[in-house]
């Protein structure tokens, strides 16, 4: 059976009070989708709102724009899934490898306090399958606590976007929340590269990406964890 991995993606289209579309970032959603895809995963896109799913406008540019991300926007299948997403709601964990929580700036307006990635997050950590996230989409997990009601992501290595990239990007004072400085807040051992360099931190099952350029060797990692995980499993 193949393994299967849910993609969460963002249901808000606007950034903050700018003026400007906002959505997933597209080379966190495509080069991951693609890694899972074509290593034979079952990959599902869920949303908070279900439905149709914003994509970044920026992420579209020819300066940021990949050939998995013009993959993915000419690929019938995977349109469908960010044109149909899951409602959260009704998602289930059963069956699910894995969770990876896609980046993009809106997230930060609806990830943070969403109950359904909070229930997710948690049942995943607590039976030692993958709880991924990339970029701003990290902030999804700092609402997560243990049994004890501690901090899931206290005293684990995780990553995010930086504050140095936001403000470079120009949003840290547009998002309502800065990831590094939660996840600070929260205690965890956070790291990070240079602005815009790739950086992948695997604490598992927590696995996080700094930024789009952590994309593809996050999704690598996580393929390797989980693969070596079943052949442990069939020995």
């Amino acid at each position: 059976m193949a393994k299967k991995i849910l993609f969460i993606v963002t249901s808000h289209g606007e950034l903050g009070s700018s003026g400007n579309a906002s959505g997933s970032w597209l080379e966190e959603l495509a080069t991951p989708y693609w890694q899972f895809v074509d290593a034979g995963f079952d990959v599902a896109i869920a949303s908070p709102k279900g439905g149709k799913a914003p994509i970044d406008p920026m992420s579209l540019e020819d300066a940021w724009i990949s050939d998995n991300g013009r993959r993915f926007l000419g690929d019938a299948t995977a349109s469908a899934k960010m044109n149909g997403t899951q409602p959260l709601e009704s998602t289930g964990d059963e069956g699910l490898d894995g969770i990876f929580l896609v980046g993009g700036t809106a997230t930060t307006w609806d990830f943070p306090h969403n109950p359904v990635i909070k229930r997710l997050a948690e049942t995943l950590f607590a039976r030692g399958d993958v709880v991924a996230g990339i970029c701003h989409g990290v902030i999804g997990l700092v609402q997560t606590v243990d049994p004890n009601g501690e901090p899931l992501v206290k005293n684990r290595k995780l990553t995010s976007i930086s504050n140095a990239e936001d403000v470079m990007m120009g949003v840290d004072k547009i998002v309502p929340v800065l990831p590094e400085d939660m996840l600070r807040k929260l205690r965890a051992i956070y790291s990070a590269a240079q602005p815009f360099g790739a950086h992948v931190v695997c604490d598992a099952p927590f696995f996080t990406g700094q930024n789009p350029a952590s994309a593809e060797p996050l999704a690598k990692q996580i393929i390797d964890h989980l693969e070596r995980k079943a052949a442990a499993a069939a020995a």
